[in-house]
Parts: structure tokens; C-alpha cells; sequence
């Protein structure tokens, strides 16, 4: 995970600052700097070799008065990073761990050296048992979506309908076939050619924030998906979409192979093939 994705989290644990068996240890910096003295770079190595079982929840860094508020911020930024990248090979993180930045706006101490640190939360291994727990976080019940599923055939959409058309005329279960959605034979490489379908995708996602969909892979032209081709190239299209910022839980994906043919295998034509060799979406809210 990238520490600008890390800086980006806007989310962040409210409750466990204040549970029991939440652990913390600050680590300090002198004024201006984002590295550490000898002595606290003692102490945080120090750390890590009597802390390899427990687990880090989160990284706050901060600063004194010094200076402007965008250079604290920078400087606190930059003091987190430097921190993680010194743990994180060394210690357990939890996957969904958060950093904080907060420069100086926070409760400063009289005693500006308390000031320039970095606060390092973590869980002791005795206490991992009650992870969740400790960290306020309560168990979602995911019932699963019984979707039916509804050909494009029969929605009957209006002729040169655009794909926002189909969409907004469609309702939970409709499947809309993404046109000129290309791979390189054999891969779920994705052609270039495809980038104009995949980006109108991306834009109407976007801007309705509702919606969710499932990706739908589908291949041609042979007996069996052996290399699960199908379900690769829905996930492929998923990364695209996730990489320009469509919250991944909006999308799910299935790979179908070949059952489930728009025409018999073997198929009699390129044009039966490019059918059957295709990618959907189904619209599973909005």
C-alpha cells in the first residue's frame, strides 16, 4: 500500500484511543527534522525487536509551533512516513491501518520537544483475540444479493441507446453489454482500443454514486475456460476501475467461460464469436 494512499484515508479508528489494551509509544524528532537522533533511533529499533508479535493500528505524527501551517503539516507528513517505512517489514499491520498528520493542530504541551514526535497505536499478541473489539469495530452481517438476472435482449432499449441510457433505464438485475471491451488473445490484457468504453464506465460510476454493478466475463470459441480467462478479464476491468477511484466494494465480478453462449459452440462466424467473447455488467443497485 502506497503512503499516498495511506495520506489519503479519510477514515480513522475514533474509539480506540481510549480502550483498554490499546498500547502506544512515541517516538521524537528534533525541531525541523524528520529523522531521528541516535538515541531515538535506539529506541525505535529497540522497539521493534521487543515487539515483533504485536500488531499497529495506526501512526499519528505531529509537531511543535515552528512555522507555518502547511510546513507542519508537510513536516508531520513526512515524520509518519519516515517512521512506517522503518517498521513496515519488521512488524505486523493491520491491513486497514490509518496515518494521521496532524502538524500542530492538536493539544500542544508546554514542553515543545513532547511536541515533535510520532505516536505509533498497536495491540499486544495476548490481545489480538479481541481485535475488533478493542478497536470498536462491529461485526457486519453481509446478507447476499439473490439477483435475477435480466438480458439486455429483452429491456428493449431504445435503438443507439448510449450505455448512461441503458443504465438509467434499466433496474436490479438488467445486463448491458459493454461495447468494444477488447483483449489481446489469449491474456486479459487489455487492448488500448478499449479505453474510450472503459472511461465512459468510469464517468457514469462517478457520477452516480449508487450504483453498483457486477463485471461479467465471457469467452469463445472453445470447450472450457482452463485458464479461467473469463474471470481474469472481469478483474482486470475492476482493477481500471478501482484505479481511478470507484470504491471497490461498488463492484464485484464472475467469470461464466463459455456457458453461457450467445450462440452454440463452435461458433459458425467471427460475428457469433465476438458475441459470445463479451463483457457485461448487471446492475445490482443504483
Amino acid at each position: 500500500m502506497s503512503m499516498r494512499k495511506l495520506f489519503l484515508i479519510g477514515l480513522f479508528f475514533t474509539t480506540f484511543m481510549s480502550m483498554q489494551a490499546q498500547e502506544q509509544v512515541a517516538i521524537y524528532f528534533d525541531s525541523n527534522k524528520f529523522d531521528l537522533s541516535k538515541v531515538e533511533q535506539k529506541r525505535l529499533t529497540d522497539w521493534i525487536s521487543s515487539n515483533k508479535e504485536v500488531k499497529i493500528v495506526a501512526i499519528n505524527g505531529y509537531t511543535d509551533l515552528d512555522g507555518t501551517n502547511g510546513f507542519n503539516d508537510t513536516l508531520a507528513k513526512k515524520r509518519v512516513n519516515f517512521i512506517y517505512n522503518q517498521i513496515k517489514d519488521q512488524v505486523k499491520i493491520r491491513d486497514d491501518f490509518k496515518t494521521r498528520s496532524f502538524g500542530e493542530n492538536f493539544t500542544q504541551s508546554k514542553n515543545k520537544a513532547e511536541n515533535r514526535k510520532v505516536t505509533i497505536y498497536y495491540i499486544l499478541q495476548k490481545d489480538l483475540a479481541r481485535e475488533d473489539e478493542i478497536l470498536g469495530i462491529k461485526p457486519q452481517i453481509v446478507e447476499p444479493l439473490e439477483v435475477e438476472p435480466i438480458e439486455e435482449e429483452t429491456m428493449n432499449f431504445p435503438e443507439n441507446a448510449t450505455l448512461e441510457e441503458k443504465i438509467a433505464l434499466s433496474r436490479k438485475g438488467t445486463l448491458i453489454r459493454l461495447s468494444d471491451i477488447n483483449f489481446y488473445i489469449n491474456t486479459f490484457a487489455i487492448m488500448p482500443s478499449s479505453k474510450p468504453s472503459i472511461d465512459e464506465l468510469i464517468d457514469i460510476l462517478h457520477r452516480n454514486p449508487k450504483l453498483k454493478i457486477e463485471i461479467q466475463g465471457h469467452i469463445c470459441c472453445v470447450n472450457k475456460d482452463a485458464k479461467n480467462l473469463s474471470t481474469d478479464r472481469a478483474k482486470q476491468v475492476k482493477r481500471i476501475l478501482v484505479s481511478q477511484g470507484i470504491y471497490e466494494k461498488r463492484i464485484s465480478t464472475k467469470g461464466f467461460g463459455v456457458s453461457k453462449p450467445k450462440f452454440p459452440i463452435p461458433e459458425k462466424s467471427e460475428a457469433e464469436a465476438a458475441q459470445n467473447r463479451r463483457v457485461e455488467i448487471m446492475i445490482l443497485d443504483k
